[in-house]
């Protein structure tokens, strides 16, 4: 008499299978635009945060940022007072492109350099925060705003 053998998955392969099939779930409900749009938000909250506290009404320079950069951003070459002005501003105009979407690379790469400039003359041992700035940046810069975007509207890349 002939036993017919059943056949079964080995536990380890189902679980590959089912990981993989949550991870091709996970590929479709989070795309590329989905994305792009939570990095557009969050770095320009971030940004954006950062400059309303050196500004009073619209944009005018509070002098406790002045001091700030006469005394703790300390960047080189450039007077602090035409620093303060530079940050203050770029922090308001960037992730405001940022949110519309429009000219997201761009916007990402500035925002990029400031980062940079933020790690190399300000604060170096705060790292871990700027590269996790710089990830959700360099995500923009290479993939762009998303469908969810002016930019796609417009057709700017």
């Amino acid at each position: 008499m002939e036993t017919i053998q059943a056949t079964s998955t080995p536990p380890l392969a189902r679980l590959r299978a089912g990981w993989n099939a949550a991870a091709d779930l996970a590929n479709r409900l989070i795309g590329h635009s989905l994305l792009a749009l939570v990095c557009r938000f969050a770095i320009a909250a971030i940004f954006f945060m950062s400059g309303r506290t050196k500004v009073s009404g619209f944009l005018t320079i509070t002098p406790g940022t002045y001091e700030l950069f006469r005394d703790e951003y300390k960047i080189p070459l450039i007077p602090p007072e035409i620093t303060a002005h530079m940050a203050a501003y770029s922090e308001h105009f960037f992730p405001v492109l940022l949110v519309l979407g429009l000219f997201t690379r761009g916007a990402a790469l500035a925002l990029l350099g400031m980062t940079t400039v933020i790690e190399v003359f300000v604060y170096p041992d705060a790292w871990p925060t700027h590269l996790s700035w710089a990830g959700l940046l360099l995500y923009m810069i290479g993939r762009g705003g998303g469908a969810l975007s002016l930019d796609r509207r417009f057709g700017i890349k």
